[in-house]
């Protein structure tokens, strides 16, 4: 491969815990971390595509009798041949709004995975929230439950920018929920922010991330907006009542956040993705190490066993085939090595610490070097990648070109 000059400014700063694998690849792979979706909303967000439902808010406790079910049939269907639980290390509530559930609710539904599968003890259990619709009772009541981590969608402290993406919360609200949460014993907290969004200036993005440090959580998700087809963002830019930012205001976004986070002390361990040390997320790390989960509710998606599928994305039809004793799986395909190859290396180049050669090639059977041939020598010859001992990443420029890299890697 060509050699290439270095830039390990990032990857200095990551910690051991991010750079030396835990556990043997072959140990993870017989895990399966759990996501549960939870599709209800008050609202639907004028960007949001995902499989999210406004005005279903009675069908919540039907949803939620289906999900315990669907819960103890995938808890059968992933048990070890020796009939020995499919160990889980991590759990997310994701959605839609998770925290428009009861606390008894989420506590129902941790129980049924607690019962269905083996969770760590020490597992990362995370739930998505809209700081809109939290309370101090409810926090405390589902950090009991054994939530202990919270994802807060945030995206903006600006007000007119909140009405323009259609959340229903207030800067205020999102100060309070995080004090709600601190309260009620939550020392691991992300906030997501969106930058590129109309009508969006530096100085708007520069304000918000000044607040957000304030607040000093442990995690920060940062965004570009990406307008999504089929929604009413993409019906406002066609008719330019709406533009996005673009490209150059995107990229100094961009770079401003990481240089102020980085001096405050956080890691950006992926390239959206921000924490303090000991605080990136594992849940997350299992998708962009394309390491086994499963998905349970409407529209789940799930890789296990060298499978990937997804269940029944309307909530009564996904209610209707779990009572039927039936998994609600409506699409599946097998995955071969050459994809599984392809995906494992485009996501762990999205991380900071990139593709550890040797585990690439102790999962696979195969070098990393056989496998990508010559697809990648235009890119290392423009410095989009850099060697470090044992590692494969992207360099700061190719940080910003990702895309470049990824599209060569992709199966033929």
């Amino acid at each position: 491969m060509t050699a290439i000059v270095k830039d390990t400014q990032t990857h200095n700063q990551l910690p051991q815990s991010l750079l030396q694998a835990t556990e043997p690849i072959q140990d993870l792979l017989e895990t399966a971390s759990l996501y549960l979706h939870i599709p209800f909303c008050h609202t639907r967000c004028h960007y949001c595509d995902f499989n999210t439902f406004a005005g279903l808010l009675p069908l919540r406790e039907p949803y939620v009798r289906a999900l315990l079910h669907e819960i103890e049939m995938a808890g059968t269907m992933a048990r070890h041949e020796d009939g020995r639980l499919r160990r889980s290390r991590t759990l997310f509530l994701g959605g839609g709004t998770p925290s428009l559930l009861s606390v008894d609710q989420i506590t129902r539904i941790l129980n049924a995975c607690f019962q269905s599968f083996a969770l760590d003890a020490d597992a990362e259990i995370t739930m998505e929230a809209n700081p809109g619709t939290l309370n101090q009772e409810q926090l405390i009541g589902i950090r009991k439950a054994g939530i202990n981590r919270l994802s807060m969608g945030a995206q903006s402290f600006d007000a007119e920018l909140l009405k323009t993406l259609g959340r229903i919360h207030s800067p205020q609200e999102i100060v309070q929920a995080v004090d709600f949460a601190r309260v009620a014993g939550f020392t691991s907290i992300n906030i997501d922010f969106m930058f590129g969004l109309p009508g969006q200036t530096m100085q708007h993005w520069q304000e918000t991330l000044k607040r957000a440090l304030e607040l000093r959580p442990e995690h920060l998700s940062l965004y570009s907006l990406i307008v999504e087809e089929g929604t009413p963002f993409q019906d406002w830019v066609n008719d330019g009542s709406i533009t996005p930012g673009d490209e150059d205001l995107c990229a100094d976004m961009y770079e401003y956040a990481d240089e102020l986070l980085r001096q405050a002390g956080y890691i950006n361990y992926e390239i959206s993705n921000w924490a303090l040390p000991g605080h990136h997320s594992r849940h997350n790390l299992t998708y962009w190490q394309n390491l086994p989960y499963i998905g349970m509710g409407t529209g789940a998606a799930s890789s296990f066993a060298g499978r990937r599928f997804s269940n029944e994305r309307e909530p009564l039809d996904y209610i209707k085939l779990v009572k039927a004793n039936q998994l609600p799986t409506v699409e599946s395909e097998d995955v071969e090595q050459a994809q599984a190859m392809s995906e494992t290396a485009f996501l762990g180049l999205r991380t900071a610490m990139g593709i550890h050669l040797p585990t690439f090639a102790a999962r696979f059977g195969q070098p990393f070097s056989q496998f990508a041939g010559n697809r990648l020598q235009d890119v290392e010859k423009a410095g989009l990648l850099e060697y470090e001992d044992d590692w494969l990443r992207l360099s700061t420029r190719g940080r910003l070109l990702g895309n470049e890299v990824f599209l060569r890697l992709l199966p033929d």
